[in-house]
């Protein structure tokens, strides 16, 4: 039995039905050459075959008195493969508007916290020859960083290769997950005994007291320059100033799901250009989109819209601090009340250079506070009825950047990986996530939002295609 990790049990603890709390993936494959029309539904019989199950997928989240009403992981013993692998398929045409209809339903729904906290969706009948693959996971197992490693890890250079599982499949891939989780047979998770159970979560008590003592010595770190540096990181401009928006108002569970991709080469001529980074050059896509998409609903504020940005701390599978998420945050500036798409992006870039310069001068778990205040701070709006649109917003939404495999094509058993959509959180009172990850010399966007609270997302999609040929003629 494995202590849920402070940040991953906010997430836990954030749950409702109108606020799921799991991030998801839709990829994108073509068929290979020759492939019949039972090639899909032969994938799929392959991913129910699956002798073993990752730890990290064999395991269910609990609180009970034994664990001293503390969140903790327990190995679940009887992983129903046929529940949570589905294979399900598009009407016709098949085109991408039915497949993100697909995704957005599927991502609305919550999952069944009395089994393990994911779930994934072959999808075949794609037009063009192509099929998906739809996979949602609980925040508290996972971030967004070890999610895409894990779905990178089921994939090679090598079309010609066979054989290849899912990632809830993949042996050995849990060995570097929080808690130090390995592959686990089906029927056969580690059971203890009563006492020897309550010893180790007694230890995990233990552990997780060591860390409060080690959190609060940071903290007492953080009283003077360190504090101040976090204090001034928070001041800068438009930090936890944003203005109401549409976007900031309550939410339903029902979600829609839009994605596009975009050639990297182009946000590679655009950085060249400003002097920016590829990511100011991603935000600078998006604060122009919104200014857009706010216009033409007559709803843009006079104020710049701000983006809460997560900062992964992982530089490798393995380390990082706190458990299944390690993030620290900035706050960026997507000076949306400026019309000229320069001035525009060198406010952006002034701010994000900020918050990374505060953030290089505190150590890990400093910043991990840092995240977990940047993410805790849209907290009340979020747990408290009919708060969400009364109070003036921290940002206005979330931006993630999850760097990706981006040179080489991939293949998943010979068939080729076209895109790959990331598909996030939404919480009430900040009703649109854009995520962003890289692949094949391209940028993937998905955009996720909340169904009433977010009129007409696909909008956004050719907004950010106008806020990218603004931005090339800087």
């Amino acid at each position: 039995m494995t202590a849920v990790g402070p940040l991953d049990a906010l997430f836990l603890l954030g749950e409702g039905r109108d606020q799921p709390m799991h991030v998801g993936g839709l990829l994108l494959f073509e068929l290979p050459e020759g492939a019949g029309q039972d090639f899909v539904s032969g994938l799929y019989q392959d991913m129910l075959a699956a002798r073993a199950v990752n730890a990290v997928f064999a395991r269910r989240v609990r609180q009970r008195a034994v664990d001293l009403g503390y969140w903790s992981w327990e190995p679940e013993d009887d992983v129903d493969l046929e529940y949570h692998v589905r294979l399900s398929a598009l009407p016709r045409p098949g085109r991408y508007r039915e497949l993100f209809e697909l995704t957005s339903r599927l991502h609305g729904t919550l999952l069944d916290r009395r089994r393990p906290l994911w779930e994934m969706y072959l999808i075949e009948g794609v037009e063009q020859r192509r099929f998906a693959l739809y996979s949602k996971i609980h925040h508290s197992m996972l971030d967004g960083v070890s999610a895409l490693r894990l779905l990178q890890a089921m994939l090679s250079t090598d079309p010609d290769r066979t054989g290849m599982p899912a990632p809830y499949a993949l042996p050995g891939a849990g060995e570097n997950a929080p808690g130090g989780a390995t592959v686990a047979s089906v029927g056969r998770a580690e059971q203890k005994p009563p006492l020897a159970r309550v010893a180790q979560t007694a230890a995990g008590v233990g552990r997780a007291a060591g860390g409060a003592g080690r959190f609060v010595a940071e903290l007492a770190g953080l009283s003077s320059v360190g504090m101040r540096n976090a204090v001034r990181a928070q001041q800068s401009p438009g930090a936890f100033q944003a203005p109401r928006t549409i976007l900031n108002q309550p939410i339903t569970g029902a979600r829609r799901f839009a994605a596009q991709s975009w050639a990297r080469d182009r946000l590679e001529n655009v950085r060249a250009s400003t002097g920016a980074t590829l990511n100011d050059v991603m935000l600078g896509m998006c604060g122009g989109a919104l200014r857009s998409y706010l216009l033409e609903l007559n709803a843009l504020p006079d104020k710049g819209l701000t983006a809460m940005v997560p900062v992964s701390l992982r530089g490798t599978a393995a380390d990082g601090p706190g458990g299944g998420n390690s993030l620290a945050t900035l706050i960026a500036d997507l000076a949306t009340d400026e019309p000229d798409a320069e001035r525009r992006i060198r406010r952006t870039m002034e701010s994000t250079s900020h918050g990374k310069a505060v953030l290089s001068e505190l150590s890990p778990l400093q910043n991990l506070m840092i995240g977990a205040l940047g993410m805790g701070s849209a907290g009340p709006a979020a747990v408290l009825p009919g708060l969400a649109g009364r109070t003036p917003p921290p940002y206005n939404l979330v931006i993630s950047n999850v760097p990706g495999p981006v040179e080489n094509p991939l293949y998943w058993n010979g068939s080729r990986l076209l895109g790959m959509y990331p598909a996030s959180v939404v919480l009430n009172g900040q009703a649109l996530n854009i995520s962003v990850t890289s692949y094949d010399r391209q940028l993937h966007f998905g955009l996720t939002g909340s169904r009433r609270t977010v009129p007409h997302l696909q909008r956004l999609l050719g907004h950010l295609e106008s806020a990218l040929q603004d931005l090339e003629r800087v």
